[in-house]
This record gives structure tokens, sequence and C-alpha cells, in this order.
């Protein structure tokens, strides 16, 4: 749109709200005359809290609605980037939330002070009283409709789109088992890529999406397809990358603290109706250039005699059910709900357990101890089988033999081991077809190389000082046993390094509880059992590795 007509259509959008506004002004002093219509309603309902005001503006539990008029100014939680929806260049807003959000703002006749929240923050701020409103983006399914209350009727909705190279061949749910997928975390979609097989790679912001599929760290990328609308008008990026399928069509819904919220949901959810039913949703739509076939849809259906009255907002023929995202429950976990309470009412933690709640989370934690088991095993083992192998050439006298350690040891040392991971991934993926067993055996190999190196070299070592010594008759095995500090420091690096392995996609444990708080809540308990898990395993590795130690020491001490 040229900006003349862009900054005509934000005067005309103005002169609507502001007509609006004018009108609901005339209802408020006739609102007897017509009491069921959602204006009526609303003028009478902010008539009500302004006369609470300043009476109850320091009561400990009056509505948020009331502090919000005490205060004179809303907080609304929104996104910084969220191209056509929510944007922020320096101190400047721009997008349809944010202009939704503005609008709220005159009709409650107060100011809004924006807070910038993302998919993982948006809930816990509202939950937390930092924000009363949430324009985020934020799809209404049946599992968050426990955490907050959805305003209705939404005021927009989408669907989650794969996207991906064009020549990559993905089409459907089917293609997916083994693949990773870049998400943001918090998405509601996430549960179904992960039951469908997926491995996910979390970010925080939606925004860096599209760099990760052009730097290739993301072959496939999952966000809402109004994310990715922006970036499909872009000839580079249309030319290179397609929208492979879409699923999880899910209305948007302003949401706010399910306690102590009821009259400003209310409020709300009148607004809102009125916004659909004068089009004022579809003047701020078309100003920011984003489909508009929902609110067309949706300015029929409020305009209806029907639904168009003050309960409009609870009639199940007029508002949209939310998408139903419940995932299939445990056998266990009613006992679980039952032993959070029982802490949070002893303790007073509030211990979340998701990992044992749901099916497709419970397994996700099941396979992730397995195969971080099999993983940090793999580890121990190569760590010591090269070690013997490169300590062997590398205190070998011939130049066959040791240099070539010694070269790989070197390579080996000066390379992070994130770029080991990244190569013996590589070379694997080339001989093998992807697998968990290849990814496997891709993290097995490099972290027994760049530890066993390093074990091997210490080894080396203590062979050409035994033979300084004059020592001839087993010198392997006193090598071993002189070097057996180093040879168990390095099998405990092993087993502490083995989290690593979830950069190139290993379904470890750290990999598959970050795939569970990508849908589920109760991050900080899902970590800590990560830190409880790694920290017995480690234990348990250096009690057997001090026994290993004293094998070797005592060997030396009988030779």
């Amino acid at each position: 749109m040229p900006p003349f007509e862009t900054h005509a259509f934000g005067v005309l959008l103005r002169v609507r709200l502001f007509c609006i506004v004018a009108v609901f002004a005339a209802l408020f002093s006739f609102a007897s005359a017509r009491a069921d219509t959602p204006d009526a309603a609303l003028a009478e309902l902010l008539q009500q809290a302004r006369a609470k005001v300043p009476a109850e503006c320091n009561q400990p539990n009056v509505d948020r609605l009331i502090k919000i008029l005490c205060a004179k100014k809303i907080r609304i939680g929104i996104r910084d980037y969220y191209p056509l929806f929510a944007e922020r260049k320096g101190d400047k807003r721009e997008g349809y939330e944010v202009d939704v959000a503005l609008a709220i703002g005159r009709m409650l006749g107060v100011d809004v002070d924006f807070v910038r929240v993302n998919a993982a923050t948006r809930i816990p701020l509202l939950a937390e009283d930092r924000i009363d409103l949430a324009i985020a983006t934020m799809g209404h399914n049946t599992q968050r409709d426990g955490q907050v209350r959805f305003i209705r009727p939404h005021y927009y909705r989408s669907e989650t789109t794969v996207v991906g190279p064009r020549e990559l061949p993905v089409a459907s749910m089917l293609d997916l088992p083994g693949r990773t997928i870049c998400v943001t975390v918090g998405n509601g979609s996430n549960a179904e890529l992960v039951s469908q097989g997926a491995r996910l790679m979390l970010f925080d912001e939606a925004g860096v999406l599209p760099d990760r599929l052009k730097d290739q760290t993301c072959t496939l990328a999952a966000q809402d397809d109004s994310f990715f609308a922006k970036y499909f008008t872009d000839d580079d990026f249309n030319s290179r990358y397609f929208q492979k399928f879409g699923f999880a069509q899910v209305p948007w819904g302003m949401a706010v603290a399910r306690q102590g919220s009821a009259q400003l949901a209310r409020a709300l959810d009148l607004i809102s109706q009125v916004f659909h039913r004068d089009g004022l949703f579809i003047d701020i739509g078309r100003l920011h250039s984003i489909r508009l076939g929902f609110l067309r849809d949706q300015q029929q259906v409020w305009r209806k005699p029907e639904c168009n009255t003050d309960t409009g907002s609870i009639d199940a023929n007029c508002v949209l059910p939310p998408l139903d995202a419940a995932l299939q429950a445990t056998s266990f976990a009613a006992d679980v709900t039952s032993f959070e309470r029982w802490v949070d009412d002893r303790t007073g933690v509030e211990l979340a357990l998701p990992m044992l709640k749901t099916a497709p989370a419970w397994s996700l934690f099941k396979d992730g101890v397995f195969y971080s088991l099999i993983l940090i095993a793999g580890a121990l083992a190569a760590t010591l089988a090269f070690a013997l192998i490169l300590g062997a050439a590398m205190g070998s006298r011939s130049l066959v033999l040791r240099w070539p350690a010694r070269l790989l040891t070197m390579t080996l040392q000066s390379s992070p081991i994130v770029l080991t991971l990244v190569i013996a991934a590589t070379v694997a993926h080339g001989l093998f077809a992807l697998s968990t067993a290849s990814v496997l055996g891709a993290a097995i190999a490099a972290l027994g190389l760049a530890n066993g190196s390093n074990a091997g070299q210490a080894i080396g070592e203590a062979m050409w000082s035994l033979r300084a010594e004059g020592v001839k008759a087993g010198l392997f095995g006193r090598a071993l046993s002189r070097a057996a500090t180093q040879i168990v420091a390095f099998l405990i690096n092993a087993s502490k390094g083995t989290p690593i392995a979830s950069f190139i996609g290993a379904p470890e444990l750290l990999s598959s509880l970050t795939d569970i708080t990508s849908f589920s809540s109760g991050r900080v308990t899902t970590y800590t059992i990560l830190l409880i898990f790694y920290t017995v395993v480690v234990m348990v590795v250096v009690w057997l590795c001090g026994r290993l130690k004293r094998v070797l020491e005592h060997r030396q001490a009988a030779a």
C-alpha cells in the first residue's frame, strides 16, 4: 500500500474507532433502553466499575478491571517480533495486535503499557500479575484453558505450517519421524510433532526461524502460517522454501489470568463482540495487510441478532470452540497429580511432573533415560578403547604408528567437541540411513575419540617415560597404571559430556525433556530431574572408575 494510502487508511481507522467510542458513550446514557446489547452491557459494567474508584483502589482482592481503572493504564503483553502482527523498531511498535491493544485502551479510557512477551512467558506473566492482558498470537486450545481465561470471540485464526527447502521430500506427517524441526517454546502444536516422531530444536522467538533455515541450522521449521506469510512475499525466500503442509487450525485468543479477572474478562468479551460486529478488526487487519477471511466470517456471525446480545460470548452457536489439544493421559496420571498436591500442601513447593502425566511425554521420558544410559555406556567403552589404541600407537617406536596417532590427537584437542559431533554425524549420515542408531553411534564415536585421545596421550607419554627409566618388561601394563589418574578423569568427562549429543539429534534425556517442556509446563522441575539423573549417573561412574584406578595402581605397586 503506498504511503499516502496507508496514512489515509490510518486516519479512516481512527475516525471509525472514534465513532465506536462515541456510540458507546451515547449508549452509556441510554443503557436501559436496550439492556441486551453488548454495547449497553459494557456501558453498565464500566459504570459500575468506575463507581468503585478510588474507594476500592487499595483493596487486596479487587478485580483487575478496577486496578486498571485506578492506575489509568492497562499492561498488555505483546511480542517484539512477529511480522504484520507485532513488531518493535526502536521505541515504535506496529502491527495488527498492537492496534487492537490500543483500541482496547481507548474503549476502557486508559493508557496502554506494552510489556514484551514470547510464547514461553505470556502465560507465566499473567499468573504472576505482571501483565493484565496478553495479545500475543496465542492459540486457544483445551490444554491452555486450565492455565488462562481466553476472551471470546477470538480475534484471529491460523494453522501451524511446516516450511522447508523446496527440494526436501516432506509432504505430510508421515515424513517427519527422525527429522529435526525448529520450533518455538510453548507452541501448542509441538506435542503433535513430537507424537509423530519428530525431534525438536527449540528457540524462544519465532523471528529467528527464517534465518536458521537460511544458514541451514534447520532443515524444517514449524510456526503459524500467519508468521510465514510475510516471508513468502519475498521472492528470494519464496524461491528457496515451500510450505510443506499445515495442521492444527486454531483460533487466537486474547487472555487474562484465571484468578481475579472476572470483570476484566467480561468487559473484553463485550469489546471483542463490538469490534467484530462493527468491522474494526477488519479495518485494523486491512491496515496491516493480514488475511481477512476469518475476520469477515466473524463479522457476519456477530451481526446476527441471536449473537449480537450481551450473552453472545457464551453462546456455543456463536463462539468458536478451542482446538482439542488434550493429550492421552498415563494410567497413573491421577496419582501423580495427587502427589503434586501433597507436596504443595506440605511444603509450599509447586512441583510439576509433566513427563509422568501424558502418554507422549512419558514415552519420551522413558526413551530418553534408556538412550542416555546406552550413550553413557557406549561413550565410556569408546573412550577406553580409543585410549588403549591411541596410547599404544603414540607410545610405539614406529613412526608409521606414532605420528598419525599424534596428528589425530592434536586435531581432536584443538577442535570443539560440537564440531567433532557434527563431523561424526555427517559421516554417519553419509554411510547409513538416518536413524536413532546411527545418531547414537556418531555421538558415541565422537565422545570416545575426544576423550580417548587425551587419555591415550597420557598412556603414550607414560610409555616413553618408563623407557627413559629403563623399563622394558610389561611396558604397556605399567604405562596404564602410571596414567590411571588421567584415564579415569577422561572416562568421567565422557559420561558428563553425553548431554551435548542432543545437538546432533540424539534422543537422550536432555533432548527428550526439552521436547516435553516445549508443550508442557514445569520446566524447573523437569530440568531438576535432569540434574539429579546425571548427578547420580556420574556418581556411579566415579565409583566404578575409582575401583578401576585402584586395580591399575595395585598392578603398578605389585610390579
